[in-house]
């Protein structure tokens, strides 16, 4: 027992409390972890999903371009592109998932409105090129969202863990010895006292 503390009645319920107390939030932390996995695990599915739909769409886009190229010019395919907008309409939100707060994306496509280029200045070629680069943006834009989102479940997943390994390896075997031990000490105290009770009554 902790030679700190004394063993009573009062000392031995507030140990019980603490254990009691550890052990539900080792199975809250326990819980936490397991929606987290899961969690974490469905977002790198979903990645690894989205990452093959960019590789491919990428390489539709750059095939596209290069027809674009030859057939136009690579000078005249680079003029038309300064006409393209920049995206500046990129905007984040979050959503907390088990007090993890994870980001949402949106934006305004401003290149999905008007067409940016003049039908007899440009071929198919370099609009299913645009076409496709903007899917590749979308495609983008999702992935770094889902990439975020699984590096603050992992940092969460590893800070739960860290204090649920603390209350199961440290706290809780703890207090486990220590409410043991002090009722150990306050039945032999009663033993003690009911046979000096006894002897007192004998005498008596």
């Amino acid at each position: 027992m902790d030679p700190n503390i004394f063993p009573t009645k009062g000392n031995l319920i507030l140990a019980q409390n603490t254990l009691r107390m550890s052990r539900q939030g080792y199975d809250l932390l326990d819980k936490k972890r397991n929606v987290l996995i899961r969690e974490i695990m469905d977002l790198n599915e979903r990645a690894k999903e989205i990452q093959t739909v960019i590789d491919m769409v990428f390489a539709e886009a750059y095939r596209a371009l290069e027809r674009a190229n030859i057939k136009m010019g690579i000078a005249n395919v680079e003029r038309l592109t300064y006409g393209v907008p920049r995206e500046s309409s990129v905007f984040i939100k979050t959503r907390s998932v088990m007090g993890v707060e994870i980001p949402i994306v949106s934006y305004e496509n401003a290149t999905s409105g008007e067409p940016l280029f003049g039908m007899g200045q440009t071929t198919s070629d370099m609009d299913i090129a645009l076409n496709k680069f903007n899917h590749v943006k979308d495609l983008i834009i999702q992935l770094s969202m889902i990439e975020n989102s699984a590096y603050r479940l992992a940092v969460s997943i590893k800070k739960t863990q860290k204090r649920a390994n603390a209350l199961k390896n440290m706290t809780i075997p703890r207090y486990t010895a220590l409410v043991k031990s002090i009722q150990e000490t306050l039945e032999e105290r009663e033993r003690d006292e009911f046979t000096r009770l006894k002897v007192i009554k004998r005498n008596q």
